[in-house]
């Protein structure tokens, strides 16, 4: 989120890397840019700190360079159920460390969100179809960005013995129900943001209680810059069936207690 969630990546990431081990590392780009979007050269700072693979979301094309540069940089995954035609990829076949495949897919929701978009329970269909969990890629990642919990959830249960791990985005906020479900898939609600909790959901707090509190605007969101908290999930997977062995969320420094797999 902001100038602070991308400092917090560019610190972070390397020294995790090399602490924890991490063979795959998958950050949502979403709010990255001025909390609308993604650019091509802040999408390079965060690949270029050792992030393997980038997410994205409704806000996919706010900038509109990553129209373009999406389509050169096969590290950066949009939703599969975006507007048809739209550039990118919804999916992706990545390498780890060790030559083990990891599948990366994104979907949206359709509750609560601005746009209608296509169902993402029969756009994630054909995929898993494609790759079945513990086939060609021995771990598969589904990053559902939804406004709605119960959306979300109902994601996690439909991906259980398909995916590795269905983490939800998007409401910038973590939850505490990090799970592993009976299928062996892992689960968590909502990663949270990486940015400044000083804040409304990563924005400076003034104007958004203002709109609150008058229900008129008067100004410009502008993300928060104080510290920013490193939010999301640990999980291991066992190479053969895909399966999810181990779930742990993950807060660091920033005003959210310090966690360590």
């Amino acid at each position: 989120m902001g100038r602070a969630g991308r400092a917090a990546i560019a610190e972070r990431v390397p020294e995790l890397r090399e602490a924890w081990k991490l063979d795959f590392v998958v950050v949502n780009g979403e709010n990255a840019t001025g909390g609308m979007g993604l650019s091509g050269a802040h999408a390079k700072t965060m690949l270029d700190a050792g992030v393997d693979c980038l997410t994205l979301g409704d806000h996919a094309f706010d900038q509109k360079d990553m129209l373009s540069f999406i389509e050169d940089e096969s590290r950066i995954v949009r939703p599969i159920n975006f507007a048809t035609g739209a550039p990118g990829r919804g999916y992706r076949l990545f390498e780890a460390t060790g030559g083990r495949k990891v599948l990366v897919v994104q979907v949206l929701g359709q509750v609560f969100m601005k746009r209608a978009f296509e169902s993402p329970f029969s756009m994630l269909e054909p995929v898993f179809k494609k790759f079945p969990r513990g086939g060609q890629a021995q771990a598969i990642i589904v990053d559902v960005h939804c406004e709605a919990t119960s959306e979300k959830m109902a994601m996690g249960h439909y991906c259980d013995g398909k995916a590795s791990l269905v983490v939800g985005t998007h409401t910038h906020v973590p939850t505490s129900d990090a799970m592993i479900l009976p299928g062996g898939t892992a689960y968590l609600t909502d990663a949270g943001m990486c940015g400044d909790y000083h804040s409304v959901i990563g924005m400076e707090k003034a104007e958004p209680m203002r709109r609150f509190v008058t229900g008129m605007p008067k100004g410009r969101f502008t993300p928060a810059t104080q510290s920013a908290t490193l939010s999301g999930v640990y999980v291991e997977t066992d190479d053969r069936t895909g399966a999810a062995t181990r779930i742990e969320m993950v807060r660091l420094g920033g005003r959210l207690q310090e966690a360590t797999p």
